[in-house]
């Protein structure tokens, strides 16, 4: 049976009605990491790895959801929506937030399940946040647009969660269109769409399978080393907003010896956003490997001047960069485990699968697990609420 009639089978089973589906995908990022929250650019896509909910409103304030993949329960209310320290809180949060905003909504039925690798770094608290943000506005008749959706997740991840994530992961989740990657503006939020032309060419992703148990404490930490990079620069500088108004010389001249720690922070993310109107560069103009070597750059700015690699992520790109039909690696995500992205020639795929596997269970002892990810659309219903 396969995940949706499983969800189906388990909605009808609990609620005796037949739900709405609603497909939430995870996104991978080309390039462009840790530059959303500093209002830079970013390289997104949705892909064919996400969350399913099966959803049903209710007639009352009561909440029921079901974590499928867990076998665990969460049974509240809306007239009480605290945080709860577990994976309710992310579908709680955007009930709070649609609540705040006074969108007319009442109780919820929601049985949840998915593809996404758990701390894998492809965003599924975004694509579960989406997701139940979606299904209100279908539930509900509200007429909210896209834009504003996908805004009620990050707060509900900023506020609720205490995640003081950016806005890649919700926007790439629900932006997300087949066969095309976002560059996106995380200042504007103006984006465009550009067709991923990579023939013969995989989009590969190798998981650790390292948790990344830091990457809340240390994603808010990054985020106020970025922060305080800008007040020390305003100070010379009063009219810029962000590390997007920031030049190298400027961090050059003030930071690299009075600040070292905040000066790698910063030069970092100034780096990436030029990487990355490089890489775009690139690709429109077909030349997929100097995007990968630009690649290689982010993963090299990550991990030393960043600092948010580990050593199994550091591994598994070199393994990559010496295996031959291979165009570029980096980490991706916020760091300290999840996977890697690779650019891999078809014709070398298997090869390139066998040795990863061989060589990081010979290097760490752990497993990796392969994912060949196709780009897709982002959230959308998967079928008609029946009546």
């Amino acid at each position: 049976m396969d995940l949706i009639s499983q969800l189906t089978t388990s909605f009808q089973h609990l609620f005796h009605a037949d739900p709405l589906l609603i497909c939430s995908p995870g996104r991978v990022n080309l390039i462009g990491e840790h530059t959303d929250y500093n209002e830079g650019f970013v390289l997104p896509a949705a892909i064919d790895k996400a969350i399913y909910l099966a959803v049903s409103p209710r007639t009352d304030h009561e909440l029921h959801f079901v974590a499928h993949d867990l076998n665990k329960t969460y049974t509240g209310s809306l007239s009480n929506l605290q945080p709860t320290n577990t994976w309710a809180d992310y579908l709680l949060g955007v009930l709070a937030q649609f609540r705040l905003a006074d969108y007319p909504i009442s109780g919820l039925n929601c049985v949840f399940s998915g593809t996404i690798p758990m701390g894998s770094g492809l965003s599924s608290s975004a694509a579960l946040e989406n997701g139940v943000g979606f299904a209100l506005n279908e539930l509900y008749g509200l007429g909210l647009d896209r834009i504003t959706l996908l805004k009620l997740s990050q707060r509900a991840e900023n506020d609720f969660v205490g995640a003081k994530v950016g806005i890649m992961d919700m926007f790439a989740s629900m932006m997300g269109k087949a066969d095309h990657v976002i560059k996106l503006d995380c200042r504007s939020l103006e984006y465009t769409y550009a067709p991923l032309r990579m023939e013969g060419i995989s989009i590969v992703l190798c998981d650790s399978r390292v948790k990344h148990s830091l990457v809340a404490s240390e994603y808010n930490t990054r985020r106020a080393e970025c922060e305080a990079g800008v007040r020390f620069l305003q100070t010379f500088y009063p009219d810029i907003k962000s590390l997007r108004d920031v030049t190298m010389a400027m961090l050059d001249e003030h930071l690299r010896d009075t600040e070292p720690l905040i000066y790698r922070r910063c030069a970092y993310v100034v780096q990436e956003n030029q990487r990355l109107l490089d890489g775009v560069a690139a690709l429109e103009a077909n030349d997929v490997a100097s995007f990968g070597q630009l690649m290689y750059g982010s993963h090299e700015g990550l991990s030393h001047w960043y600092e948010v690699s580990c050593t199994e992520l550091d591994i598994l790109v070199d393994i990559a960069r010496h295996q031959p039909g291979v165009l570029g690696a980096r980490m991706m995500g916020g760091g300290f485990g999840g996977c890697t992205i690779n650019l891999v020639r078809e014709d070398s795929l298997e090869a390139f699968t066998d040795h990863i596997i061989k060589q990081y269970k010979a290097q760490t002892g752990k497993d990796t697990y392969i994912h060949v990810c196709k780009i897709q659309d982002g959230t959308h219903v998967v079928n008609e609420l029946v009546s």
